[in-house]
């Protein structure tokens, strides 16, 4: 339990600056398929276009995707090589949620 609350820890600590990447990708996708449906309204200055908005988020979201996936690998490495139990479901899960909490804690705090 205890390498397991070190990954959860270290992924929390990683969700701090994957804040940006959800931004991000939500601002992009409110203000452009989101907005097409009608489930939200765009931002009445944004009107550079979404090329622009594409070419900072795939460059941000592309290294935080490959930080989160190597440290991760690397850690699920170590701990079976540890001992950890072959059944990586709960390590995975918990790696994939433990990023989404400083965001989702943040989008309530910004209402």
């Amino acid at each position: 339990m205890k390498r397991l609350a070190v990954a959860g820890g270290v992924n929390l600590l990683l969700g701090v600056p994957g804040v940006v990447p959800c931004f991000l990708v939500w601002y992009v996708m409110a203000n452009g398929p989101l907005a097409e449906l009608g489930w939200t309204q765009r931002e009445p200055t944004e009107n550079d276009g979404m090329w622009l908005w594409l070419v900072i988020l795939v460059p941000v979201l592309t290294l935080f995707g490959l930080v989160w996936g190597l440290l991760n690998t690397w850690m699920s490495r170590r701990m079976t090589a540890a001992g950890w139990p072959a059944r990586p479901a709960p390590y995975w899960t918990l790696c994939a949620v433990a990023p989404l909490v400083p965001y989702l804690t943040l989008v309530p705090l910004s209402l």
